[in-house]
């Protein structure tokens, strides 16, 4: 058997425990820890420390072995936290993630970094208990590592073929263990027996699908078995202990007590009665539920009881793949449709009765596979409360972090590509717009702020905000550093156009330059970056009580919902949820500003105009306005009146990334192809504004003696 096999499956694994430590930290209450919480970050660095130890990762195994009898002492009661002692558990957790990432690229970890936490974590004991504690060798278990016991299964005595209590196993002098499987099918079965043959002989073994159990003679220790058979069955489906009749302990033939000496093991084992067998849990997923007793439910062939549920990993490439070929079928299906729509409905009404399935089908195929690359929000904001914990106490500040709709989903591509953003808007609110206690105090507030992440479904967009109750945006010191950076501002601009130059280049409020801000880099990153995902980002704040920072993002970039548009003979397609609703505007309702800009009166509302032939140089279409189609849409916070010939329709269309495969166009985010096999332009009207401003701007320049047709009332 190739052990490497396994390795993925175990830097994932081990990937999730860190996590797990992590967040379990953060929550801990340093004067009252709960015992639970305390048990379950020593599980995990145990898990980590067995998985490492059978894979060969000395360097990850040796630090986690001195982590975990740090940790075992801490859940002893024998070491009192306190905050600094939980910041060393959770720089040694940084370490571990450190060296599982360079073990993961096939290179040695740091040797430097290595030698520094440990000596940190030795040092740790030698203070607060006065001892030391040493490193681990391959396959020892850690000092005063004592396992939870677990009762016997309620099992019955099995058939015949199955092995009672008393088992007469040839005394062997080697490690002889029985593995126990439990609800496995008898196709997996043989396949685990296969493999517990690699790892060992098998003496005996019989039992039925609800127990199995293998009596194995094996030179290797038991967290050995459990690291390895853990990445094919369940943790709940598996037990290892020494075999009935054998004097070999659970722990293994290799594994040692380090703080016993050989003469005080000796005298405990002659004076204490034995003891039931442990059941060692899984190494590499040792937090999860117990094994089954006997009147558990059938198991399914996979293994998971028919009322639970399964999960299989899937490398993401294979999934872009499947949603390639669905966009694919999806075009072939508009295909087909274009093509039937030219034929009479009576005559061959089975074959539009036969695309119509088709249409629902692959929709229902679309959103099913496209549901497999969406992940939940946790998966973002499970990073920032040791982001929020570490920068509060850098800028001696007491922070509460509240996070809100974890569980609320959006697409992989998108959730990797927000974390940035959301990094540096988290940053900003805590440097810029949470006060210090005191200062927080002297105006009536709690001395602990509150910084909210919230998530939400809005329509087709996904609603993320960054809430702080600091001190909000200062609308004078915004305007008068705008000025002194050469930006064109007015005392009369609304505060939303006041709150959106915290994005422009360079820009910040900083009285001094620190390691986490003042150098006027990053609000200008998170709107471009937000931008070229499709997004926008919307500022709201009130001086004195706070701000909120909203991104507006499409739940995903692969499929999107738009309106067909036509202008002279060119196709357009806008984003559905940017269409507001459309109208046939008057003359009435138009009002022309300097150079050639034109305003749309909606409602008492002023909106620019976009005429999509001047801004896109579209040939054959209507100049007239009156004679036009207005479609009233939204993008990056603001409204526009977007001038078109007609409007085609709805309908689903499969987004193409046009700067990778032509290159950028300037007013235009994707494309995508028809049903006709044409290529459609996606429009993005941000952009679009920006282009026609221009366009504009340089007619005016050609033009300067050109009069203003009608000038807006004041």
């Amino acid at each position: 058997m190739d052990i490497t096999d396994f390795y993925e499956t175990f830097f994932e694994e081990a990937e999730e425990l860190l996590g797990d430590m992590e967040r379990l930290l953060l929550e801990l209450d340093v004067d009252e820890p709960d015992p639970e919480q305390l048990n379950a970050i020593f599980r995990a660095a145990h898990s980590i420390k067995g998985g490492a130890g059978t894979f060969g990762f000395l360097v990850l195994q040796e630090t986690t072995h001195i982590l975990e009898n740090l940790l075992d002492h801490t859940r002893r009661g024998e070491l009192t936290l306190r905050r600094d002692i939980v910041d060393t558990f959770l720089e040694a957790k940084d370490m571990l993630h450190d060296q599982l990432n360079a073990y993961r690229n096939s290179v040695e970890p740091d040797p430097e970094a290595f030698e520094r936490i440990c000596q940190t974590l030795k040092q740790l004991a030698l203070d607060e208990l006065g001892e030391s504690v040493d490193g681990a060798t391959p396959g020892a278990q850690p000092a005063a590592f004592d396992p939870e016991p677990v009762p016997e299964p309620l099992v019955e005595e099995p058939a015949e073929t199955a092995l009672s209590a008393d088992t007469d196993t040839p005394d062997t002098g080697a490690n002889t263990l029985c593995v126990a499987l439990l609800g496995v099918s008898d196709k997996d079965r043989e396949l685990l027996v296969e493999e517990l043959q690699q790892l060992g002989s098998v003496l005996k073994q019989g039992g039925d699908v609800q127990r199995y159990e293998v009596i194995l003679e094996t030179g290797v220790s038991s967290d050995d078995i459990e690291a390895v058979m853990c990445f094919i069955v369940e943790p709940e489906q598996l037990e290892v202990r020494a075999a009935p009749g054998s004097a070999a302990p659970a722990v293994g033939q290799n594994d040692a007590v380090s703080d016993a000496s050989p003469t005080a093991a000796s005298e405990s084992a002659s004076e204490e009665p034995a003891q039931p067998p442990a059941v060692v849990e899984s190494p590499a997923r040792v937090d999860k539920a117990k094994p089954k007793a006997a009147n558990a439910p059938a198991q399914t062939q996979g293994g998971k009881s028919k009322g639970g549920e399964s999960s299989l990993r899937v490398p993401v490439d294979k999934v872009d793949q499947i949603i390639n070929l669905v966009g694919e079928l999806i075009i072939t299906q508009s295909m087909l449709d274009q093509t039937a729509s030219g034929f009479d409905g009576v005559t061959h009404s089975s074959l539009h009765n036969g695309l119509n399935l088709l249409q629902r089908n692959a929709r229902d195929l679309q959103e099913a596979v496209m549901s497999i690359r969406m992940m939940p929000m946790d998966y973002v904001f499970s990073r920032f409360p040791r982001l929020v914990r570490d920068l509060a106490a850098k800028l001696d500040k007491d922070v509460e972090l509240v996070t809100e709709g974890k569980s609320t989903e959006l697409d992989k591509s998108l959730i990797e590509r927000i974390i940035d953003p959301l990094t540096h808007l988290v940053r900003n609110s805590l440097d810029h717009g949470i006060e210090s206690p005191d200062a927080r105090e002297a105006v009536g507030k709690p001395r602990s702020g509150r910084l909210t992440l919230s998530a939400q479904h809005q329509g087709g967009n996904i609603l993320i905000e960054v809430i702080d109750d600091g001190a909000g945006l200062n609308r004078k010191k915004l305007l008068a550093k705008a000025e002194a950076n050469g930006l064109a501002v007015s005392e009369n601009m609304s505060d939303d156009d006041v709150w959106q130059l915290i994005f422009a280049p360079g820009f910040s409020t900083a009285e001094q330059v620190s390691d986490v801000s003042g150098r006027g880099v990053g609000m200008d990153v998170v709107k471009r970056n937000i931008q070229a995902m499709g997004g926008h980002v919307e500022i709201l704040s009130r001086e004195g009580q706070g701000t909120t920072t909203r991104i507006v993002l499409p739940l995903t970039l692969a499929i999107l919902d738009g309106m067909s548009i036509k202008v002279g003979e060119e196709m357009f397609i806008l984003p559905l949820g940017a269409v507001l609703e459309s109208l046939q505007p008057t003359r009435d309702d138009l009002y022309s500003m300097a150079g050639d800009d034109q305003l749309l009166k909606v409602r008492d509302e002023y909106l620019p105009v976009i005429a999509l032939h001047q801004a896109l140089d579209v040939q054959g279409a209507r100049t007239e306005i009156t004679e036009s189609i207005v479609v009233i849409v939204q993008g990056e916070g603001r409204r526009y009146a977007l001038v078109v010939d007609d409007l085609v329709g709805q309908q689903q269309v499969v987004v193409k990334n046009l700067e990778t495969n032509y290159r950028k166009v300037a007013g235009i985010s994707a494309a995508t192809i028809l049903g006709d096999g044409s290529v459609a332009l996606i429009l993005d009207i941000a952009d679009l504004h920006r282009l026609s401003r221009r366009k504009s701007s340089r007619q005016s320049q050609l033009s300067p003696n050109k009069p203003a047709q009608e000038v807006l009332p004041s």
